[in-house]
């Protein structure tokens, strides 16, 4: 059995749980707070972050988010989480790059916010980002079939992604307006937040121990 190394909040490590969990891969789940001093993440991922996924053959830990979804594709190809159209497989991928950089850009603004003087002007630009990238999500929607999920009549990895921070903002960012000022994402989110692998994933908040600095 696999082990997958996550953080309880993280929506990297969400996507490949829920991945996991779509096609029925069972896994063991180990929690992690990278951040902290403690933390074995170095032991597995040379640029210390999670997700790291841990084979059960001995074969070395697979980690970053994207690269290990593209792993349990290419490993366990049913059912797919890729479209077969090459143009869709690539917007699919498209789709993930946005999500995970307003990811990026939302994980540096609740750093920046914890540090006794935060940066105004830094949080605004990363802000600008997470603007941005609700906004191509949005769109996207507004361009799919049904509003129900991105690419033609089933999950994809772009729904993966793009429902995996949503969800994250909905955590760490509650008092963010996207609801409002995107409802047609919000309807999205919600249909695929009713899915199991969705409802047995919703992130959690986690204490970091170590000051940051």
């Amino acid at each position: 059995m696999y082990t997958l190394i996550s953080a309880t909040p993280s929506p990297y490590a969400r996507k490949v749980r829920i991945t996991l969990a779509e096609k029925g891969v069972p896994f063991h789940l180990k929690t992690e707070v990278p951040w902290d001093s403690t933390t074995k993440t170095p032991e597995y991922n040379p640029l210390e972050k999670l997700p790291v996924l841990i084979p059960d053959n001995g074969a070395k830990p697979v980690y970053e988010s994207h690269f290990i979804l593209d792993w349990i594709e290419a490993k366990h190809p049913d059912p797919p989480m890729l479209p077969k159209d090459v143009d869709d497989r690539l917007f699919a991928k498209q789709v993930e790059v946005v999500a995970d950089g307003i990811c990026d850009a939302l994980v540096l603004c609740f750093f920046e916010k914890q540090r006794e003087h935060p940066s105004e002007p830094w949080r605004s630009r990363q802000m600008r980002k997470v603007e941005g990238g609700l906004q191509a999500l949005a769109t996207w929607v507004d361009q799919s079939n049904n509003g129900k999920f991105l690419i033609g009549d089933s999950l994809t990895l772009a729904d993966v992604a793009a429902g995996s921070v949503l969800g994250y903002m909905a955590v760490r960012w509650p008092e963010h307006p996207w609801r409002t000022n995107f409802p047609q994402l919000k309807n999205y989110w919600e249909s695929l937040d009713q899915r199991e692998s969705f409802a047995t994933t919703r992130p959690s908040p986690q204490k970091i121990s170590d000051p940051i600095v």
